[in-house]
């Protein structure tokens, strides 16, 4: 089991006799499972500890049934709710030294997420179900809307149907027109979506995480198509620029750069300035995001999920990477596309287009 190898690597080179895990995306990502009840907690109900042998979770007794029910095959070990904390049981059973994504009393700090990075093969066929089942939804949604829904109902309807599925939505963000054009990040409200309309969301299913965007206009503004092709350039360019940079060894910032060039090159120097640009995606809506200075190692193959903008428009897909190319995980074939050619690289992709009814 990969994973495993992972932490024995990681017990080893910390001279360390186990790893313990509790916040959401950890977990899911050892079990499968999750630990979550408060959607908001930075730390779940449960830990999973790997001690180079086997994986055991340490939870609540009024937890454990529930757990042991999903995970039949692991060991459980229960505390009284009442009389302990998560992190006191975790320190009382493990064995030591240790180290947690948590804080236990005693025990070394762990960021789990660089040993997340690259996937395995087990991660690709779950992230291409969950990125086909995610771009069919929003697309179907996106066709149902009309110049008179409000952004509210949008996203009512997304997450209803969503939830119909066992997929989890943390994000979703649906703006107007009018709203677009002032907010990268257009939290939805009772406001008609007008001309115009951008639908951004993040989905999550045992652990893993899509991003998507898709735009469909009514009445498109005589700008929004220009604008729209210049974020998919950028994009175009970040996804040809993840590949050289992973392929060669380089980090975050070198694509980075890369995206500055771009944004330059299709007459917005500056708008990169005005919103984050996404990054590496796998357990996390973002394992890390890209800035001019970033160190993360850009890893093959791995799941990324750029977002481009250009006022009033977003390019955003969860894109495959590997040395070999290139597999958009939230393309169903349904939605219009446009080939577009990358910045000073010499590649064309098909990047999602607006669509106009």
């Amino acid at each position: 089991m990969k994973r495993r190898d992972t932490l024995d690597s990681l017990l080893t080179d910390r001279s360390l006799e186990a790893v313990w895990l509790a916040r959401p995306s950890a977990f899911s990502w050892l079990t499968g499972s999750t630990n979550t009840i408060v959607d908001t907690d930075p730390v779940g109900i449960a830990a999973a500890g790997y001690d180079g042998d086997s994986v055991e979770i340490v939870t609540a007794n009024n937890e454990a049934d529930r757990i042991r029910e999903e995970l039949p095959e692991t060991t459980v070990r229960s505390y009284e709710w009442h009389e302990s904390t998560l992190a006191e049981a975790v320190a009382e059973q493990s064995s030591t030294p240790a180290a947690a994504d948590f804080d236990v009393p005693g025990f070394d700090s762990v960021e789990i997420s660089p040993y997340r990075q690259p996937l395995t093969d087990a991660d690709i066929e779950q992230y291409r179900e969950l990125g086909a089942e995610t771009a069919a939804v929003v697309e179907e949604v996106c066709r149902s809307l009309t110049p008179n829904t409000s952004e509210r109902a949008v996203t009512a309807r997304l997450r209803r149907a969503f939830e119909e599925r066992g997929i989890d939505v943390p994000v979703a963000l649906v703006g107007g027109a009018e709203r677009v054009q002032r907010h990268r990040h257009f939290t939805p409200t009772e406001a008609a979506v007008g001309a115009y309309a951008i639908v951004t969301l993040c989905t999550v299913r045992a652990g893993l995480c899509i991003s998507i965007t898709r735009t469909v206009a009514f009445d498109p503004p005589t700008w929004l198509s220009e604008r729209h092709h210049a974020a998919a350039r950028v994009h175009a360019t970040a996804l040809a620029a993840t590949r050289d940079v992973g392929t060669r060894g380089g980090t975050a910032s070198d694509v980075f750069e890369a995206i500055q060039d771009a944004y330059a090159a299709v007459g917005y120097p500056d708008e990169w300035r005005l919103h984050h640009q996404g990054g590496a995606g796998g357990y996390a809506t973002r394992e890390w995001i890209a800035t001019p200075d970033s160190d993360a190692p850009v890893t093959l193959p791995m799941g990324y999920a750029w977002n481009p903008t250009v006022q009033g428009t977003k390019c955003e897909d969860t894109v495959l990477i590997t040395e070999e190319g290139f597999e958009t995980l939230t393309r169903t074939g349904e939605w219009p596309t446009t080939s577009t050619d990358a910045v000073d690289f010499d590649l064309s992709l098909p990047q999602h287009d607006v669509l106009v009814q």
